[in-house]
């Protein structure tokens, strides 16, 4: 049995965070156990209140999983502020973990803060992107971790470099966030950007028709470190996510008045007897 270990925060609307990672892990045939880093109270239409959880206590669930189960791949997702991100890169150390999947959770879907303050931020940057075998940002977080300003699609090379130097062994930078107005969103695509130091790579795949969707990066993530847990090369498990993703995006739901969601039902319909 392979397996995977989530750190990162619940959404009590279940279609983000661990909720959504454990749907995504599940599907692929790989056991996820789980770290939460932080509590929310949200639902498809917006976060409305955030609770972190005690660092030490973060810390001892990472031992009691590492103890017993063990991990083959971990994935980080939202930590919510400093302490909290040094005891997960502590622990990161200790256990000497290698596939490290960085989701670098920055912001909700509505704008709502799932990182607080600059200590946090640095604290991300400069003590978990080094352990990061890959780290997924969006353009906006991308942005932020680079200091470069993306304005039109060279900018975005600009940025997986930057990033790149930050310690990370290799970045995707995903493009579903990108202006109408470039190339890859008048042609109805999305353009990730995947980076390892030496080469670039653009992964190009069909941009669903479906609505604001919640869950998108979690997902990906998940499904990143779900094939780094069976084996897969980093660029081989992120060109399978990408596949998963864009499957899972096609029959997203809507379960509320806001956001629609990935179904679950489906990808495991589709995916939990997959050959791998």
């Amino acid at each position: 049995m392979h397996k995977v270990m989530i750190i990162g925060g619940s959404d009590s609307s279940g279609g983000a965070g661990i909720q959504a990672d454990l749907k995504t892990v599940t599907a692929l045939g790989v056991y996820g156990t789980t770290v939460i880093a932080a509590l929310t109270a949200q639902n498809t239409l917006g976060v409305q209140s955030i609770q972190s959880v005690p660092p030490a206590f973060v810390g001892e669930q990472i031992d009691s999983i590492m103890n017993d189960v063990g991990a083959e791949a971990v994935k980080t997702g939202m930590l919510l502020n400093d302490e909290i991100a040094i005891v997960v890169s502590k622990k990161m150390r200790e256990y000497q973990l290698d596939n490290v999947v960085v989701d670098p959770v920055l912001y909700a879907k509505d704008g709502s803060a799932l990182l607080a303050g600059n200590d946090a931020l640095k604290t991300l940057i400069s003590e978990l992107l080094p352990l990061a075998v890959i780290v997924t940002p969006n353009i906006p977080e991308a942005e932020v971790l680079s200091g470069v300003s993306i304005r039109q699609p060279a900018d975005v090379k600009k940025a997986a470099i930057a990033i790149y130097e930050l310690g990370a062994k290799t970045v995707l930078i995903k493009g579903g966030h990108a202006p109408g107005d470039w190339p890859s969103h008048k042609k109805g695509v999305v353009e990730d950007l995947f980076y390892d130091g030496s080469n670039f790579r653009e992964l190009v795949s069909p941009r669903a028709d479906v609505g604001s969707v919640h869950g998108g990066g979690c997902t990906l993530a998940s499904a990143v470190a779900a094939g780094l847990a069976r084996g897969k090369t980093v660029e081989e498990a992120v060109l399978f996510a990408k596949e998963f993703l864009s499957e899972s995006m096609r029959c997203s739901i809507k379960v509320g008045r806001g956001h629609n969601v990935l179904d679950p039902y489906d990808s495991v319909r589709r995916h939990s007897r997959r050959s791998w």
